[in-house]
């Protein structure tokens, strides 16, 4: 896809995130693209793998029972901007945030499947050849395309991070199944809160259920 043609696509609009049901939006951004345009590098991925995290009521979110820190604050913003924190101290995971101000929703990118900017890709996460582990995972997402704690608060209708619809229509079947890694959460761990595109090979866990 060329340079030119991914900067203009079609960003999806302030009023996608700002949707009341942050599964409906998780579920919505499977197939679309996400792009970084950093330092005149640019990289996209086609989304294949989500979670959503519901705020305050959700034991598996940040921001469950109304926690409030720093690390946290930008979740209680307006819908469209990035999430973006530091796991285990290794891993850059990139959220979306939605709903809107004062409820504190987001939305994980799980994996993508490259699109376009593979050899920067590789460059960045220290491959010689692409394979599906590129950026299989929160952490290669982030990794591959760039996106670091630095980025968080980056409003989504710029031109540096956003996540564009191209028209792609997905031929798999999206499928709902519990989140990855959230056992901590008790009964909300069970919670169909991830969605993936069946069958995709980037899917960071099982493909189908």
């Amino acid at each position: 896809m060329k340079a030119i043609t991914l900067l203009h696509s079609h960003k999806l609009p302030l009023a996608f995130y700002r949707q009341k049901n942050v599964c409906a939006v998780a579920k919505a951004l499977i197939g679309k693209l996400l792009v970084t345009y950093f330092d005149g590098v640019l990289t996209s991925g086609r989304i294949v793998e989500t979670e959503a995290y519901n705020g305050i009521v959700d034991k598996a979110a940040h921001s469950w029972n109304g926690r409030r820190t720093q690390r946290t604050e930008i979740m209680y913003a307006g819908g469209g901007v990035s999430y973006v924190y530091l796991c285990y101290g290794i891993h850059h995971l990139f959220n979306v945030v939605t709903n809107v101000e004062d409820v504190p929703q987001a939305v994980l990118i799980r994996s993508v499947e490259p699109v376009s900017g593979i050899e920067a890709m590789l460059d960045r996460t220290r491959k010689s050849k692409p394979d599906h582990t590129l950026t299989r995972g929160p952490g290669n997402v982030a990794k591959a395309l760039g996106i670091h704690k630095l980025h968080t608060g980056m409003d989504l209708q710029g031109k540096e991070l956003f996540i564009a619809d191209d028209g792609y229509q997905t031929k798999e079947k999206i499928l709902a199944t519990p989140r990855i890694g959230v056992d901590y959460a008790g009964e909300d761990a069970l919670l169909p809160y991830r969605f993936i595109l069946k069958n995709n090979p980037y899917l960071s866990g099982k493909n189908n259920k």
